[in-house]
């Protein structure tokens, strides 16, 4: 079944393509959201406000239910009963790995995708994360720089509202900050306690976050309720159903189709570009073709390349837009889980109120001025400082009101570091198309190959011992310093797959985000990420789409596209 033809197509309804069809429609664009999962409704579906005591399990969900259908997603560490809607069946949705090489995919399939459960930490890269690859010579050098970057960068910012202290770090540029949320005392101790020691290598700043301390462009500010992955019914932190869908509605110039499975995209081999994208009803299974002059692939990285391989032509054998052979290749997701935490003593009349949605954040200090000897490349802390509550009860002995009384009043203070760190590019780390295994509307599934190496390994180490130093220089007690044995995907920072580059026959796409090998075709989700860096990426996907568009709206005002 054929359709009317748009001026543009965007597959996915997350950060990156609400972003893509906000910009698209304000430019007067018509435009068709292609979402594969249903339309969500905050009234019905949003549940931050529901007491855990009227659910039946507490939220912490029906294991037997999870087992069978959320197996993987439920390893993500953040599903329960309330917010389980969000994620994907695994059964509906598999994917495979070799045996010894484990992953974690983690998805959410719903009109906002994973916008709706991620964690909103928003940083900016900088050179010193666009010029590695070139200066270190792994991968393909950033097609960019942080200048081509920077006027984007604000452009989102200002739209979205991300709340942050300016500290002048050339590793962390500073944005278009609302006012920063508060430290708590125990926090403060800690920054003074790292100026002191630590000079001017190390510095702790609270978390840059997309959650809004003011209000903003109709948006309520936070008031601190905390359960932000059951949804934010006060649009106080940023989704694309919250913000960027709504003003793509505004225009008149969006249609939003859900249950809209995409199997392929439709290559037209006379022209040389994407004439349409082929989707399967998530619903009826009913095959259907729509057509446009443009398309923006924003599906989610791993997804969006899973698209790519499945769109095989006579001229393209091992994936669309793969001239290169390197589609699929270059799959990466952060290192994270090297840290400490440790007892706080003193401020004991002190507590804070409400539940903050934000921590810490010290930034990268590893391989900035001075090259480290055991690894490349570097990695940021998150965390903070906080009182225990009355779970600290099923680690303590007692009975009784004593006992009961002693857990009705807050613990001790405690503080805990938490790293995040960059992970190489590596052509080993890939996915590929499984001969065998289909989804549920009988699209072939992937197959991903995935490890960290040595230096993530070596990155681990050194997150832990120098939290536990920091800890140490501020007197805290009962030191535990850890490095868990977490494997890829399970950041859900996932990038890589059909890369950016400046050169075609070692890249997917261009410096707009512009495939090589099909002008009219866009990718702008973690799958164009040529490095990881170490700070979390999603402020940075919006960045690059909002860019993309521009060039896209530009080249189709000349007749380019």
């Amino acid at each position: 079944m054929a359709s009317k033809q748009y001026d543009a197509i965007v597959i996915g309804s997350g950060i990156s393509g609400g972003w893509a069809v906000k910009e698209l429609t304000e430019n007067g664009m018509e435009t068709l959201c292609l979402e594969a999962g249903r339309p969500i409704d905050p009234d019905k579906d949003y549940a931050e406000h529901v007491p855990i005591w009227e659910k039946t399990f507490r939220d912490l969900g029906d294991r037997k239910k999870v087992e069978r259908d959320q197996p993987m997603q439920q390893k993500g560490g953040v599903l329960g009963e309330l917010n389980a809607k969000f994620f994907v069946n695994d059964n509906e949705n598999p994917y495979t790995t070799p045996k010894d090489k484990p992953f974690l995919w983690i998805r959410g399939r719903q009109v906002g995708g994973r916008s709706i459960m991620w964690g909103r930490q928003s940083y900016r890269w900088s050179d010193l994360d666009f010029e590695a690859n070139l200066k270190e010579s792994l991968g393909a050098d950033w097609p960019i720089r942080y200048a081509d970057l920077a006027p984007w960068y604000d452009h989102v910012e200002e739209f979205i509202g991300v709340s942050g202290r300016m500290e002048g770090l050339p590793q962390l540029p500073d944005g278009k900050f609302l006012p920063p949320m508060d430290f708590f005392c125990v926090e403060e101790d800690m920054r003074d306690t790292v100026a002191k020691y630590f000079g001017d290598e190390r510095m702790l700043t609270i978390g840059r976050s997309a959650v809004l301390t003011q209000r903003h462009r109709g948006r309520a500010a936070c008031h601190y309720c905390g359960p932000c992955d059951h949804g934010c019914s006060t649009k106080s932190y940023f989704s694309s159903l919250n913000s960027t869908l709504p003003a793509a509605r505004a225009t008149g110039k969006l249609t939003l189709r859900p249950h809209s499975v995409v199997h392929s995209l439709i290559y037209d081999s006379a022209k040389r570009r994407i004439k349409g994208v082929r989707v399967i009803d998530g619903q009826t299974k009913e095959v259907m073709e729509f057509n446009a002059r443009i398309v923006f692939l924003c599906a989610s990285s791993l997804e969006s390349t899973r698209i790519l391989l499945n769109s095989s032509t006579p001229e393209f054998t091992h994936g669309l837009c793969n001239s290169s052979g390197v589609l699929g290749t270059y799959v990466m997701d952060h290192c994270m889980g090297g840290g400490a935490r440790g007892r706080m003593p003193g401020h004991e009349n002190q507590t804070h109120q409400g539940r903050r949605p934000n921590g810490i954040y010290m930034p990268r200090f590893r391989n900035v001025k001075s090259k480290h000897k055991a690894f490349l490349r570097g990695y940021g802390y998150q965390g903070g400082g906080g009182r225990e509550n009355w779970q600290r009860g099923e680690q303590m002995a007692g009975f009784g009101p004593e006992y009961k009384a002693e857990l009705s009043q807050p613990g001790p203070w405690t503080f805990d570091f938490y790293g995040f760190g960059e992970s190489l590019p590596s052509p080993k780390n890939r996915v590929e198309i499984d001969p065998e295994v289909k989804d549920a509307w009988g699209i072939p599934a992937l197959r991903i190959t995935c490890e960290y190496g040595e230096n993530e390994r070596a990155m681990l180490h050194d997150m832990s011992i120098c939290a536990a130093e920091m800890l140490s220089a501020a007197g805290a007690r009962d030191i535990q310093p850890f490095i868990e044995d977490n494997v890829p995907g399970i950041t859900i920072h996932e990038m890589g797959g059909a890369r950016m580059g400046r050169d075609p026959k070692t890249s997917v796409l261009n410096s707009h985000n512009q495939a090589h090998d099909a002008k009219n075709l866009f990718v702008t989700d973690g799958a164009c990420m040529a490095s990881t860096a170490c700070v979390n990426p999603s402020l940075t996907y919006m960045a690059l789409t909002a860019r993309a568009v521009n060039y896209a709206v530009e080249a189709m005002k000349k007749n380019e596209l």
